[in-house]
């Protein structure tokens, strides 16, 4: 079993690419609910509806959200009555959060409806959300205190970020099976995603980052940053806010104490020696995921790295 540590956009692109190299099964994810939100008294989970439609091939690759070819009409109505419509939730994938809805005023947990979910699109990937009870990713700056969602989608990443909270992450406890993933994993993966606002709340659930230790699987991570850049998101005015450097070298430095491998675009080859100075192997390679062949090709150079020798 491979576990990896998920956000959305960049973890569902690079999924799509693991599920050719391995079978659905023998995968499990493990999935930011940092972003979750509540719109039109609809529990939505983003990071995990991004990665379960990428992996039933739903997803439009041109945005990155949402559901392919879907419309609009439902928002475009809620609007005609005075409702929010910033956060672009069309009618498929309305659909989908209000089936999580019912579920979850039905007494089920969160990975109990995202399980139920996942099978209901045709998947055989274990969806693990990071935890079951509420965080949410409250981002700090100059303008006060924004709810990630706010920050990123509302307002477009304009508020300059001085740091980020994750509420009630302390009171947290990991959902059923996230800490057996990483235990019981021959490999783990923390995908090309946002290190502050997609991997970080997963990481400070409590017990998590502490089995990534322990762990005796090979644990890889896929820079998001490329070339002093980010392909999408706002994980470079995030860690520029903060006081840290946008590159490769910080992502390895953000994960050290439980990396083993960092995997790095051809455009920071030049890092490869000083991250190697963190004690991590470096593998170089292309993790640009234009097409189907390319996300495959990236899968199969972190397997490789993964099938190195173990902890």
């Amino acid at each position: 079993m491979i576990t990896v540590l998920a956000g959305g956009v960049g973890g569902g692109r690079f999924l799509q690419g693991l599920v050719q190299v391995l079978p659905q099964r023998e995968v499990t994810v493990i999935s930011n609910t940092g972003d979750d939100l509540e719109m039109f008294g609809l529990h939505v989970s983003p990071d995990i509806d991004i990665v379960t439609y990428h992996l039933a091939g739903l997803s439009p690759d041109e945005q990155g959200w949402g559901l392919a070819g879907d419309t609009f009409h439902a928002l475009e109505a809620l609007g005609r009555f005075g409702h929010p419509t910033w956060f672009h939730l069309g009618d498929r994938d309305l659909a989908t959060n209000l089936h999580r809805t019912v579920l979850l005023r039905r007494g089920q947990t969160l990975s109990q409806a995202t399980a139920e979910i996942a099978r209901a699109f045709g998947l055989e990937v274990t969806i693990l959300p990071m935890t079951d009870d509420r965080v949410r990713t409250r981002v700090v700056t100059d303008e006060g205190e924004l709810d990630f969602q706010d920050y990123m989608v509302q307002r477009q990443a304009d508020a300059r970020v001085r740091g980020v909270q994750y509420e009630g992450v302390l009171e947290a406890k990991p959902a059923p099976g996230v800490i057996e993933a990483i235990m019981e994993a021959e490999g783990v993966v923390l995908a090309p995603s946002n290190p502050i606002a997609s991997i970080g709340p997963i990481l400070a659930v409590p017990g998590v980052r502490g089995a990534l230790v322990q762990t005796k699987a090979r644990v890889a991570a896929v820079s998001p940053i490329v070339g002093g850049a980010v392909i999408k998101g706002p994980a470079d005015k995030m860690l520029s806010g903060m006081g840290m450097e946008v590159s490769a070298w910080q992502v390895g430095w953000l994960y050290e104490d439980f990396l083993d491998c960092l995997v790095i675009d051809h455009a920071d080859a030049g890092q490869e020696r000083r991250i190697a100075g963190l004690g991590l192997d470096v593998v170089v390679t292309d993790t640009i995921m234009k097409d189907r062949e390319r996300k495959a090709a990236l899968a199969r150079t972190v397997m490789d790295a993964i099938r190195r020798e173990a902890k």
